[in-house]
């Protein structure tokens, strides 16, 4: 007898940039997605960004890993154009999916842009037969780029997305617990399933040019240097670090990849004074990702300021290759690292403190410190895991669509 062939279930992802990663945390999640895919019934279709002038027509779909990728125009209206995007996208994909008769497919939204129209796409998923998934990333009203008029949109636009959403995806538990705390009047249903990393060594060696150049350049040496990777934006306490680094009791440099903004580093010179400390280096940023990983195993130490979002990709990679990672002290780091890391406040003197200590650590003490955070990573946060957890999520809520 003929075994049944088993239901294709096809995915539609909107929100991120592209792929192959070239940009950020949600475009890394959905590279990942695509390549550690083991359950070969689920069709990923991606949603991709790329400049007006670089759009060509006959070139909008490329396959990736398995996964049909379509290409979409960025619209010229700045900062509002991720907006456009989005529903550029899910508007497209809807379409494509009442063109084709497909049963039962999931649309997954990354991040809350489209709240004020979500309702209108919600209720043409439902006539197709399938369901809106969103994940509401983390506390995007919060930043402090946004001016109050953006952050009070973020803020409505979050609330329908979670009003609308069959499926919450949360990346972190502390989000997971905002979300079903802040909207309980609509009883959002959620599921938590956090951002993953890989402890696979870098394949660069010591000798590599590209390592050797990228320290000579910024006259830097291995194991005698503290990193921060991550956005040049102020929630990221960049402020705090400069200026408890110049108040540490340590020879060593601090190096800063990130993409430097003018005006915000102007304002941390005033601040801090960090331009008078010849131990503080700000890099640019390395998009290389071996040699990222390299700079990164060959740190000292990691310091990671971030204090608002979910589980966030720096600091899980920073857990995966750094041996020593000195993180704020709050729930969303502790929650990721637990006992694999060290933590500082914002309090004066805290992090300088914290600093002064390290420099004592026995190298025991430091490896203990890398092992645990290793184990965190491989237990907890290993793609192979995530996008497990991720299959069969998408595998079961299809069979149970909303009618």
């Amino acid at each position: 007898m003929k075994k049944k062939s088993r239901h294709t279930q096809h995915v539609f992802i909107i929100g991120c940039k592209g792929i192959p990663a070239q940009y950020g945390g949600f475009e890394t999640f959905v590279d990942k997605l695509v390549r550690y895919r083991t359950d070969k019934s689920i069709c990923y279709h991606v949603a991709c960004a790329v400049q007006p002038e670089d759009y060509n027509r006959a070139q909008a779909r490329y396959p990736y890993h398995g996964a049909e990728c379509v290409v979409f125009p960025w619209r010229r209206l700045g900062s509002a154009r991720a907006i456009t995007y989005d529903m550029d996208a899910l508007r497209y994909f809807i379409h494509y999916a009442e063109k084709k008769r497909i049963e039962h497919p999931v649309f997954y939204v990354l991040a809350c842009r489209i709240g004020p129209v979500i309702g209108m796409y919600h209720r043409k998923i439902r006539a197709l037969g399938g369901q809106l998934f969103v994940n509401p990333d983390g506390h995007e009203f919060l930043r402090a780029k946004w001016n109050a008029a953006v952050r009070r949109y973020w803020k409505y636009s979050e609330r329908l997305m979670v009003k609308h959403a069959d499926l919450l995806i949360c990346d972190s538990r502390n989000i997971e617990t905002y979300i079903r705390k802040e909207y309980a009047p609509y009883d959002p249903k959620t599921e938590f399933i956090a951002y993953g990393a890989e402890t696979v060594p870098s394949r660069l060696p010591a000798d590599d040019p590209k390592l050797t150049e990228w320290y000579r350049r910024h006259d830097l040496q291995e194991n005698e240097y503290y990193l921060v990777v991550g956005r040049f934006v102020p929630e990221n306490n960049y402020e705090t670090m400069l200026r408890e680094f110049r108040k540490a009791d340590t020879t060593k440099a601090f190096a800063l990849i990130t993409d430097v903004s003018e005006a915000f580093l102007e304002q941390l010179k005033e601040r801090t004074g960090f331009d008078k400390d010849p131990r503080i280096r700000f890099t640019g940023t390395v998009y290389d990702q071996e040699l990222l990983k390299k700079i990164r195993e060959n740190a000292y130490g990691y310091l990671h300021g971030h204090e608002v979002g979910g589980t966030n990709p720096s600091l899980l990679e920073a857990l995966a290759c750094t041996k020593l990672n000195l993180l704020l002290d709050v729930g969303f780091n502790r929650e990721v690292a637990e006992d694999g890391a060290c933590y500082w406040n914002k309090e004066n003197g805290s992090l300088a403190a914290l600093l002064t200590k390290a420099e004592q650590m026995p190298a025991e003490e430091i490896q203990a410190f890398g092992s645990r955070a290793k184990q965190r990573i491989e237990k907890y946060y290993s793609w192979e895991y995530i996008t497990d957890r991720y299959e069969k999520i998408f595998s079961k809520r299809s069979k149970t669509c909303v009618e």
